[in-house]
C-alpha cells in the first residue's frame, strides 16, 4: 500500500488542515517511509513472541501503608501565612 497525494488531501480534509504543495508531498514521502518500514516489520519471525501490553517488564513497587508521626494541627499551621480558626486562609477565587 503506497500513500498518494489525494490521500493525504482526504485526511487533512478530515482534520481540518491546510498543507502547502512542499508538505503534502513531503507527508506523502514520510508515510510511504513509515509504511515500508512497518512491511519490513511484518517479515520477521514472531511465533514464539507471546503478547504484550508495553515493551518492558514492568511492576509496581508497593509499601505497606503504616501510621507514623504527623504534625499537629499547630504545627501545620505555624508558617502559615494566614489561618483562621484552625484552617489556613485563601484569598478567594471567585
Amino acid at each position: 500500500m503506497t500513500v498518494t497525494i489525494k490521500d493525504v488531501d482526504h485526511v487533512a480534509a478530515l482534520a481540518h488542515l491546510k498543507f502547502s504543495e512542499e508538505e503534502r508531498e513531503q507527508l506523502v514521502d514520510q508515510l510511504n517511509a513509515i509504511l515500508a518500514y512497518m512491511e519490513k516489520l511484518n517479515t520477521l519471525d514472531t511465533t514464539a513472541v507471546g503478547p504484550t501490553s508495553h515493551v518492558l517488564q514492568l511492576k509496581n513497587v508497593f509499601r505497606s501503608d503504616e501510621a507514623g508521626a504527623s504534625l499537629s494541627q499547630e504545627e501545620a499551621l505555624r508558617n502559615a501565612p494566614a489561618s483562621d480558626r484552625g484552617h489556613f486562609t485563601v484569598p478567594k477565587v471567585i
